[in-house]
């Protein structure tokens, strides 16, 4: 599969640049995209868009929406690619649903965002409208040191929030982050699964966030960023 768009952005209008093995998936987020007035072209591979990428306009600015599991080299590899290129655009990275600890990983080797799989329509409109509303970033991953004010001001905030958390709505939250289900935090704490249930939803509460994965948001960026 070549790497195809519907007609191109108009002057001044910026395209998002999907990545996906699966062409149902990258049909279906392109048309989405088209259809909210957001231009898209897509690619079978993360090899495709790197050999198409020197020849892409980014005047208008733009970001790329990638997966994180393909064959051959994937989303990790490609924000590692990009990274090392220089690429100061939001990368937005599709996980599986649940699979936090990817997720992390990815947000620490540059990614500006993830959303999981399946995702709601208006969900995914609303996170590239928001990573393409930001000020160009600069290379590098989120443990680099912060290189600009936006991103600093971002690690402060990010940091106060977490900051709130109680001592075991930490250690839940850590847990969670490194991939591990319920009931393995619960026999490493000596407390439930329900209870650690509970504490999710606490944290959560606290962080003023309506999912877990804005949590983990959160605590990527206080815990990397500093």
């Amino acid at each position: 599969m070549t790497a195809a768009a519907a007609p191109g952005p108009r002057p001044g209008q910026p395209m998002v640049h999907v990545i996906d093995d699966d062409e149902d998936v990258s049909w279906a987020v392109a048309t989405l995209l088209e259809a909210a007035g957001t231009p898209a072209r897509t690619y079978a591979s993360a090899g495709e868009f790197l050999e198409c990428l020197p020849s892409l306009e980014w005047s208008a600015g733009g970001c790329v929406l990638t997966d994180i599991r393909m064959p051959g080299k994937d989303g990790l590899d490609l924000l590692h690619d990009l990274r090392r290129q220089g690429f100061r655009h939001p990368v937005v990275v599709m996980t599986a649903h649940g699979d936090i600890a990817t997720a992390v990983r990815a947000m620490k080797a540059g990614a500006s965002d993830f959303i999981e799989k399946p995702f709601d329509d208006e969900v995914l409109l609303s996170t590239l409208r928001t990573a393409m509303a930001g000020p160009p970033g600069e290379p590098g991953a989120l443990d680099d040191p912060p290189r600009n004010a936006s991103q600093r001001t971002d690690i402060a905030r990010a940091a106060e929030r977490v900051a709130t958390l109680s001592p075991r709505e930490r250690e839940v939250l850590e847990l969670a982050m490194e991939g591990k289900p319920s009931k393995v935090i619960g026999f490493e704490l000596g407390i439930s699964p329900r209870t650690v249930e509970v504490y999710r939803i606490k944290l959560m509460a606290r962080l003023g966030v309506g999912s877990f994965a804005e949590a983990v948001r959160l605590a990527v960026l206080a815990q990397y960023g500093r």
